[in-house]
């Protein structure tokens, strides 16, 4: 157990958050135990009829601080109330308060692990078109990983600059570090320099040797097809990525590439009980690596934020508006989600 609790946040109200959030808790309550909801209450019952076909089978227990989660009884689903929606928010549709309810748990729960009163966030998913309609500041940021960074750098006193992140994808089979994240084709592919390839595979080594206990075997893919066929396709993997990764092996850290994107995943792969050829890729975009990571199911995988001075994950899914309250949403991504956040708490305090 670790001794202080998980905030886990709402997510879009109008999207599958919720109810895989109570899914969660009546399900895996061993998985669950310490851990509360930052949302709103009235959101999480209704989620809760949602799931139960109009049975609720999960009370809903109000809580005024993260402490207080260790008084609440077993198979109670505690929830800390954060704003208040105006009025009720419909399933499955694009909604400003509910952007904003989502904004505003995120900033709460970070502000609480910054602090330290929490031990780790894990983020039901939010919308992102959501968001943007919430106005600013929230819409100030393309998805959570911005948005938790901004909150970090300024808590800290420090330019954004000074704070960099990076997501990774993981599951039981594949580890996959994106060096840039929720920008257009053009941006992504005018991100890749030499800076950025370096400080990806700085953030990589750090965050997989903690989780590891051994310096991390990273793979880089290519931008290009066929990662540029020695510059027939592109010169972008012999004039920036190549380099990025000499500089790189010259502080100590195990990179090999760049490789093919169309076949560095499958060495990647863990399967069978046995390991790829690799603990993790370093992918150049957000596309090309998250693809290969949700194809082996997005059941599994957790989107963990690196580079933060807090635990975060997620779910690897979204809001799902199509499924929004049917009660079919799977809950098995979140609850790997808070199990990765567990482990990286007892290893951060392990390490201290």
């Amino acid at each position: 157990m670790i001794k202080k609790p998980i905030a886990i946040t709402l997510g879009d109200a109008a999207g599958i958050g919720p109810e895989i959030i109570a899914k969660a808790f009546r399900d895996a309550p061993e998985i669950t135990q310490g851990c509360f909801v930052v949302g709103d209450a009235g959101i999480l019952r209704r989620a809760i009829q949602a799931i139960s076909a109009g049975q609720i089978a999960l009370p809903v227990a109000l809580i005024e601080s993260p402490a207080e989660v260790w008084d609440v009884p077993p198979r109670c689903l505690p929830v800390l109330q954060v704003g208040a929606l105006t009025h009720p928010v419909p399933f499955a549709q694009l909604s400003a308060d509910a952007g904003k309810m989502a904004a505003e748990c995120v900033v709460w729960a970070a502000q609480a692990a910054l602090r330290g009163d929490i031990a780790a966030l894990v983020t039901a998913p939010l919308n992102k078109e959501a968001l943007a309609l919430a106005g600013k500041p929230h819409s100030n940021y393309p998805g959570h990983t911005e948005m938790l960074q901004a909150l970090a750098a300024a808590y800290q006193g420090k330019p954004l600059t000074a704070l960099p992140v990076r997501m990774m994808l993981a599951n039981d089979e594949l580890r996959v570090v994106l060096v840039s994240i929720h920008v257009s084709l053009l941006e992504a592919i005018q991100a890749v320099t030499f800076d950025n390839v370096l400080q990806t595979l700085q953030i990589t080594h750090a965050s997989l040797a903690a989780i590891l206990g051994r310096a991390p075997r990273i793979a880089v893919a290519g931008l290009n097809p066929h990662a540029g066929e020695c510059g027939l396709f592109g010169r972008e993997e012999t004039d920036i990525i190549a380099p990025a990764m000499v500089a790189a092996r010259a502080q100590g850290l195990q990179v090999s590439g760049p490789f093919a994107p169309d076949t560095v995943f499958m060495r990647a792969r863990s399967k069978a009980g046995q390991p790829g050829d690799f603990d993790v890729v370093v992918a150049m975009y957000h596309d090309q690596g998250l693809i290969p990571v949700k194809y082996l199911g997005v059941e599994k995988g957790v989107n963990v934020t690196l580079g933060l001075p807090l635990v975060r994950t997620s779910p690897d899914h979204g809001t799902a508006f199509d499924i929004a309250g049917t009660g079919q949403a799977d809950a098995a991504s979140l609850i790997e989600a808070i199990q990765m956040a567990r482990q990286l708490c007892r290893l951060n305090s392990a390490n201290q």
